[in-house]
């Protein structure tokens, strides 16, 4: 065990989960294919405790998958499985909100601390293989905001973050949980890929035109009207085109007809996260995003429905030296020697 990790002693990780709102360009025509749009949130999170020991041992929520990502690492990073950890909260599984990925490089990052090294959240995501398709992930768990990726290209990597905007601290994201409900992933995840039909080269050109000319200058001018427009629009163009893999627009007949319901109260920024069942719908203030919860929470009582409040997360995951007592620092700045 080596003199740094003595003196480290123990780490805290905390990783933010994100909304991924959809592609921008699954035609792909130009060479680069998907795209996507990314919200940080700031709840639910993934916070985890990590200290040198003889022997792995890990507690709380969400073990075995943290259990499994120590391993791999151990097998593919060379990084030591020779820890406790103590998982403090967990973002739910298969549910859209990024759980694997940002409970990967979480794990990643409190092992390189534990070990004193030095490494990019990219250089862990291509040894996690995270990034296949989206870079919203890697660029939440960097450093949060509202972000826009550029897609695969013909390099081995994640797709590069090509716009990055702060998330208004007044807008409040309703997050609506379909308990027990899990979206598609693993291998189903992949055959429904293959199985969707091309994605028409126009519908393609607007969306990216509507993320360039529309979402992103809205969000520099606080427009939260113009943002849940560009953000409803493309959530129905591409909800729609993954309609026969999910069994419609939405997965959640219970989410989709609370999002029908929002968009009747005038909020018109809603969709899915992901392959759902979560759903979500940007509101520009938290009095209003709360009356509309507490209606939510009443209208549908005695349902699998669970409405959660958020905040835009503007910050990435943060590592913190419990034995110094230094505080959080973002995961990018410790990696780069900060």
């Amino acid at each position: 065990m080596s003199h740094q990790r003595n003196r480290i002693g123990e780490v805290r990780v905390h990783a933010p989960a994100r909304l991924h709102a959809g592609f921008v360009d699954l035609n792909g025509g130009l060479g680069r294919r998907f795209g996507s749009l990314g919200i940080a949130i700031d709840r639910p999170a993934i916070t985890l405790r990590i200290r040198p020991a003889d022997r792995l041992t890990v507690d709380g929520p969400s073990a075995e998958r943290v259990r499994r990502s120590i391993e791999r690492l151990g097998r593919q990073a060379g990084l030591s499985d020779r820890v406790a950890v103590t998982v403090e909260e967990a973002i739910p599984a298969h549910v859209g909100l990024g759980s694997g990925t940002q409970t990967d490089l979480a794990v990643a990052a409190a092992l390189v601390c534990l070990e004193g090294r030095r490494t990019a959240a990219r250089d862990l995501a291509r040894a996690l293989e995270r990034g296949a398709r989206s870079g919203i992930g890697l660029a939440a768990f960097e450093q949060g905001g509202v972000l826009l990726d550029g897609g695969r290209g013909g390099l081995d990597a994640a797709p590069p973050l090509i716009a990055r905007a702060e998330f208004p601290e007044d807008w409040r994201i309703l997050l609506l949980l379909h308990r027990g409900g899990h979206g598609l992933h693993g291998a189903p995840e992949v055959e429904a890929f293959r199985r969707l039909p091309p994605f028409p080269p126009d519908a393609a050109a607007h969306l990216c035109r509507l993320m360039l000319m529309v979402a992103l200058p809205a969000l520099a001018e606080r427009d939260v009207e113009a943002f849940g427009r560009a953000v409803g629009e493309l959530q129905r163009t591409v909800g729609d085109h993954f309609a026969p893999a999910q069994g419609g627009r939405f997965t959640s007949p219970l989410v989709a007809e609370v999002l029908v319901w929002l968009e009747a109260q005038g909020v018109a920024g809603v969709g899915q996260s992901s392959w759902g069942p979560t759903g979500f719908a940007i509101v520009g203030d938290a009095a209003s995003a709360e009356r509309l919860a507490d209606e939510m929470r009443g209208r549908w009582a005695g349902s699998p429905l669970e409405v959660m409040v958020c905040r835009g997360r503007n910050v990435g995951a943060t590592v913190e030296n419990l034995n110094a007592g230094t505080g959080f620092v973002p995961a990018a700045r410790r990696a780069a020697g900060e």
